[in-house]
């Protein structure tokens, strides 16, 4: 019961926050979880569900498919190696964090051999910290001409980890700045394609909300 509690104050926190709340989704994250927990959220109206790591994503996935759950929306959150692409790649909805040109282009290739096209968001560390992934601003406008080649993803939008600190200034930037290069962007080379924003996490989803976030992958205020 306190999980569905809990993304119920989550839903009415995002009518709150968000200036376009019915453009938003709540991405319980279920990296601590097993598959009774991702049951769980599904059970709380949730048929989005977003994991870090393919093996788990590939063990709950195949458990809830035993109990006849079928019809879950995977997101994959986490940092995605060339050689895992393949075993997601018939069924995930979307990959948030696409961060460089190969990856990328793998993405295509076996979307391309199960015949369909992968929805994708490019990673960016918008603060420039060395600890995170992410395209710097500089190199994802050196790659965005062969990004744009690919065929079998569709780049919807942008993704990005604010820095974890307790100053609201410093988290509001990023993720207006976040905002700012996906309007940038809109106008250079996706003519208003880029509709997707998936920032913010459990500590700072408010101030994602208020900034535009369409996307929160939000895990402990949901398990804990």
């Amino acid at each position: 019961m306190e999980i569905k509690e809990n993304i119920l104050e989550l839903k009415n926190e995002i009518k709150k926050y968000s200036p376009n709340p019915e453009n938003v989704i709540l991405l319980p994250t279920t990296k601590y979880v097993d598959a009774s927990g991702v049951l769980e959220v599904v059970h709380a109206g949730c048929v989005v569900v977003g994991e870090n790591r393919v093996q788990a994503l590939e063990d709950k996935k195949k458990a809830l498919e035993n109990l006849g759950i079928e019809d879950i929306r995977w997101h994959f959150i986490g940092n995605l190696q060339k050689n895992k692409v393949k075993y997601i790649a018939p069924y995930i909805e979307m990959i948030h964090s696409v961060n460089k040109i190969s990856l990328a282009s793998e993405i295509d290739k076996r979307a391309k051999q199960n015949n369909r096209r992968i929805k994708v968001l490019l990673e960016v560390n918008i603060s420039s910290e060395e600890s995170k992934e992410g395209y710097s601003i500089e190199r994802l406008h050196e790659e965005l001409p062969d990004l744009l080649k690919l065929e079998n993803i569709e780049i919807c939008g942008l993704m990005t980890m604010a820095p974890l600190t307790k100053e609201e200034k410093v988290i509001r930037k990023v993720f207006s700045d976040l905002k700012e290069l996906k309007n940038e962007l809109n106008k250079t080379h996706f003519n208003g394609g880029l509709i997707e924003l998936s920032m913010g996490m459990t500590n700072d989803y408010k101030i994602a909300l208020s900034e535009g976030a369409t996307i929160l992958r939000v895990g402990s205020k949901i398990f804990k």
